[in-house]
């Protein structure tokens, strides 16, 4: 949208509510200016974000004249379900429309149990999480579910995962919807007013340290280590997944030298089957320590123990070989690593391998990071992704055009 004036046709309700949420506009005056519309039609579209519920006002200071009144997006009138599921275990909360956490339920979930059994267990914690919320079911604007796996956006299915057996083109969305309805005994057609969107862990990772700590940054990479490796980028302000979702899938990339080494997707020599997680974890185990997962590589380091120090610091330097052409080829303001891996040997390795071959232009101006979300930071992309696909210009339209009618 940029920062000049809309011209009147554009400028809609979900476009003032769009210049309300981003904070370039909080006065009725600011919306007038931003939009070019005559006050009369701005109250006019006012209106209906207040007959929806979805704003909230108050009085600004005075400096001499009139106070302002100040108009905000109010998060509380709704709230997200999020889940954010794992390759062992998931997480699922309950969250208003800023991202703020009003009930938090973790548990063991197989993702290799099949998509049947998983999303009825995802199901099983829909009752408690909303009783410990607080809230009603009414309450609950939509559904987000994170996933270890590339996802396409338009279908919402999971295409082709690696480390997901059972789930590929599985319809997650309606199927998850239909559980939702079941298990808090709503009318089908109730239920279909929840929407329910998917989306790659490692994308919505992206979008909430995006949102919560660099929105400044343009152009913005995440980089996920724990059983698998995927990356997240947004450029802009919004994820980039590629033609079919499948952008940031960098742990399948081929190492030259590691073809004995055999990844999950069936193939030899890919990034994933060397310096993933579950790959530290073999090596780990094959020295006689007990450790199956990225989880149990994480316990180790937090002891610091040093067989995974060490491997977790040349697993940075084999992520960072690959990482040198992201870095060259979007020149990032940012490169957060995140996952179960995402501490000081890892980020070490990779800052070695990056700041060492990556061209001095590329990485003049970058920030190699960890994670600022840690755990929550799938919960709180998954319910980022519903709030903007509720509260986008065309989806704010589309639902104040439903709530007329």
């Amino acid at each position: 949208m940029g920062d000049t004036m809309m011209t009147s046709s554009q400028a809609s309700a979900g476009e003032l509510l769009h210049l309300i949420r981003s904070g370039r506009a909080n006065t009725r005056a600011d919306l007038q200016q931003a939009t070019g519309l005559s006050r009369s039609t701005v109250g006019q579209r006012l209106d209906l974000l207040n007959r929806a519920g979805w704003l909230r006002h108050s009085t600004g200071t005075s400096t001499g004249g009139r106070p302002s009144h100040r108009i905000a997006f109010d998060p509380g009138h709704a709230s997200v379900i999020a889940f954010d599921l794992e390759t062992r275990h998931a997480r699922a909360a309950v969250l208003d429309l800023a991202g703020t956490i009003l009930a938090e339920h973790t548990g063991p979930m197989d993702v290799g149990a099949g998509p049947d059994r998983v999303l009825e267990g995802l199901a099983d914690w829909f009752p408690d999480l909303i009783a410990a919320a607080g809230v009603p079911a009414s309450h609950v604007a939509g559904i987000g579910l994170s996933v270890p796996g590339p996802v396409d956006w338009e279908s919402g299915q999971v295409i082709e995962p690696p480390i997901m057996p059972g789930w590929d083109r599985y319809p997650i969305r309606e199927r998850l919807q239909e559980a939702y309805a079941s298990r808090l005994g709503l009318d089908p057609a109730a239920a279909e007013a929840v929407p329910v969107l998917v989306d790659n862990d490692a994308n919505l990772m992206a979008l909430a340290e995006h949102q919560a700590n660099h929105r400044d940054c343009a152009s913005f990479v995440l980089l996920k280590v724990s059983t698998g490796i995927g990356a997240g980028v947004v450029i802009g302000d919004r994820l980039y997944r590629g033609i079919d979702g499948g952008a940031g899938d960098i742990g399948h990339i081929r190492l030259h030298d590691r073809s004995d080494a055999l990844c999950m997707c069936g193939s030899h020599g890919c990034l994933a089957a060397v310096a993933s997680g579950r790959a530290i974890a073999g090596e780990l185990a094959a020295l006689g320590h007990d450790t199956a997962s990225g989880r149990d590589v994480r316990r180790l380091l937090n002891e610091g123990h040093p067989d995974a120090v060490r491997l977790a610091r040349e697993a940075g330097r084999r992520v960072g070989e690959v990482l040198v052409t992201v870095v060259t080829l979007l020149n990032p303001g940012v490169l957060m690593i995140a996952g179960e891996l995402a501490g000081v040997p890892f980020l070490t390795g990779v800052r070695e391998l990056v700041y060492q071959r990556a061209m001095p232009r590329a990485t003049a101006n970058l920030q190699v990071v960890t994670s600022r979300l840690g755990d929550h930071a799938g919960l709180v992309g998954a319910a980022a992704m519903v709030v903007e696909h509720l509260y986008s210009p065309a989806g704010a339209d589309a639902r104040l055009e439903r709530l007329a009618s």
